[in-house]
């Protein structure tokens, strides 16, 4: 309950300072590019890869991407590009 409450006052400190929340509260960021590629920043690492879904753990969540023909293009420490057609991408708390 403890940390509820200090990620809760974090959260308002960074919104009322409007500080950008990818890089102060390390949340993750998509950017989704048409159908056939996105960009995930501040993820921490790779479940499962698929040719037809790929998930993602991040610090909240985990991400699950669906579509045909994925793959990982590249990655690094701090972001990765997935290509492929991309169908559904879901949330999972």
């Amino acid at each position: 309950m403890k940390k509820k409450k200090t990620n809760q006052f974090r959260e308002n400190i960074v919104e009322q300072l409007e500080l950008p929340k990818d890089l102060m509260l390390g949340a993750v960021l998509l950017s989704v590019t048409g159908q056939k590629e996105v960009l995930i920043e501040n993820y921490k690492g790779i479940l499962e890869y698929e040719d037809n879904m790929i998930c993602i753990q991040t610090k909240d969540c985990r991400i699950k991407i669906f579509g045909m023909h994925l793959m990982v293009a590249y990655y690094t420490n701090e972001e990765m590009k997935i290509t492929g057609f991309i169908e559904t991408i879901q949330y999972e708390a």
